[in-house]
């Protein structure tokens, strides 16, 4: 959904793509990017791509709803919520991990959320440091 930044539409500094992530091949295979931002979203079976996407000293930042945010609002569904550690089993063995939180947060409206932030850099070993 591009409702969110289609006023970006005509900015010629920015290219909008809309695609099916999960029920299609990754559009970005001869691409890669300094930066990646996901938000609200869970589909383990990317985050491969998104570490392969990722240019050297690239980073990624990573935030959305986790297991425990059933009690608060939605999502509710087990399919759209992070398991405890999840990004960090995902990422800290490619990437280097900045900052990682997982937990309640007040504002803008309770929920339960786990954010990662992880830079990727090939000359030096991915470990965990840091919280948000």
């Amino acid at each position: 959904d591009l409702s969110g930044v289609i006023d970006l539409a005509g900015d010629r500094r920015f290219k909008l793509i809309k695609h099916d992530l999960e029920h299609s091949p990754w559009p970005f295979a001869e691409r890669s990017f300094g930066g990646i931002v996901v938000t609200n979203y869970r589909y383990p079976p990317l985050y491969p791509h998104l570490i392969s996407a990722l240019t050297d000293n690239g980073t990624l930042i990573y935030d959305t709803f986790a297991v425990g945010n059933e009690q608060y609002g939605h999502p509710r569904n087990p399919a759209f919520l992070l398991e405890p550690g999840e990004l960090l089993n995902a990422f800290a063995a490619d990437l280097h991990i900045v900052a990682y939180d997982h937990g309640y947060i007040g504002t803008p409206k309770a929920a339960i959320r786990q954010r990662l932030c992880a830079c990727k850099n090939t000359s030096r070993k991915a470990k965990r440091t840091g919280t948000i």
